[in-house]
């Protein structure tokens, strides 16, 4: 397990310098996800000569892999490109030893990483509704026309989460976890709706941006894209000289630091908790 110390180091060291530059920019650089592959593979390749080079074919195969979700997470808008290009690099970082490994390894650091995502997410938007009175009668409305599947839902998920907390934990929380999703899916909608939509003056426009809608300037049209606000898009709507609204997002890329640093201390400790 010890060709993996440097992994963990420089997946954790990169994620840091990723959620910095999330947190102030609101964008991740191409430079520190293509470099930290680039680091991975080159370490796995030195590593390989002395000790077999299936080190590094795991870790091209993990890399391909990875490449393939993140494309589908970032067009199924799950991620923006940086998030999607950090899973990318996840790849080549995660500790395969096993065609299954793929699989169980795999999808755990995906479930780790979703969790922690999750829960930073939730605390983060918390911050953002304090004193928000049109998140509040937002989220009140959505609960109040959907108050019983929203109640119902909430009442058998605590009833059967209490007749299974002393016999199967992992049973209790998932029925905890189904009775609280309807308030959870409402409060996401609503933080989406009151939070997550701002006003952006059109020099303060960046690549990657997401607009609301389709805008029309002249006669040409800014189509609204999964890729975003290119530098062209840029340009005609400043011309345009019109404010534009855009969907923020919360700055997800901390969620990896916190994913690596809880699967790997997952990994060590219980050795055979993602192998099947």
């Amino acid at each position: 397990m010890e060709e993996y110390y440097f992994l963990i180091f420089l997946a954790g060291l990169w994620a840091l310098f990723a959620s910095v530059s999330d947190f102030k920019t609101r964008e991740v650089p191409n430079w520190i996800s293509f470099s930290l592959i680039a680091f991975a593979l080159a370490y796995r390749a030195f590593y390989s000569i002395g000790h077999g080079w299936m080190f590094l074919v795991y870790g091209l195969l993990g890399l391909g892999i990875f490449i393939v979700l993140g494309y589908l997470f970032y067009y199924g808008r799950a991620f923006g490109g940086g998030d999607a290009k950090l899973l990318m690099a996840s790849g080549a970082i995660l500790p395969f030893e096993s065609y299954m490994d793929y699989l169980f390894v795999g999808m755990g650091f995906i479930f780790i990483l979703f969790l922690a995502g999750g829960i930073y997410s939730l605390v983060y938007t918390v911050f953002l509704i304090r004193g928000n009175k049109k998140f509040s009668k937002e989220f009140k409305g959505r609960i109040k026309k959907n108050k019983l599947m929203v109640f119902g839902l909430l009442i058998v998920g605590l009833a059967l989460a209490g007749v299974f907390v002393s016999t199967s934990l992992g049973l209790s929380l998932a029925f905890l976890f189904l009775g609280l999703m309807p308030l959870l899916y409402f409060y996401a909608l609503s933080v989406d709706k009151c939070c997550m939509i701002i006003l952006k003056k059109p020099r303060n426009l960046q690549e990657g941006d997401w607009i609301m809608k389709d805008i029309k300037v002249g006669r040409k049209m800014v189509k609204k894209t999964v890729h975003g606000l290119t530098k062209k898009d840029i340009l005609i709507l400043r011309r345009s000289g019109r404010n534009v609204e855009i969907r923020d997002g919360v700055p997800f890329t901390i969620s990896f630091l916190l994913a690596i640093m809880l699967f790997f201390s997952l990994f060590f400790l219980y050795p055979g908790l993602f192998s099947f």
